[in-house]
């Protein structure tokens, strides 16, 4: 195996990654859990 097979191997690893990533992201189930994160820098201290 050369280096160059390695770098193919490796960009679509991480492109995967992003892919997978990116589609957890995007998941309805998770957008409650996003949107109430993105509420925490506006609540009060108490």
């Amino acid at each position: 195996m050369d280096i160059t097979t390695l770098r193919i191997v490796a960009t679509l690893a991480s492109f995967a990654t992003f892919i997978g990533i990116f589609g957890w992201a995007w998941m309805r189930r998770n957008r409650d859990r996003f949107e109430e994160a993105a509420r925490l820098p506006f609540q009060d201290a108490e």
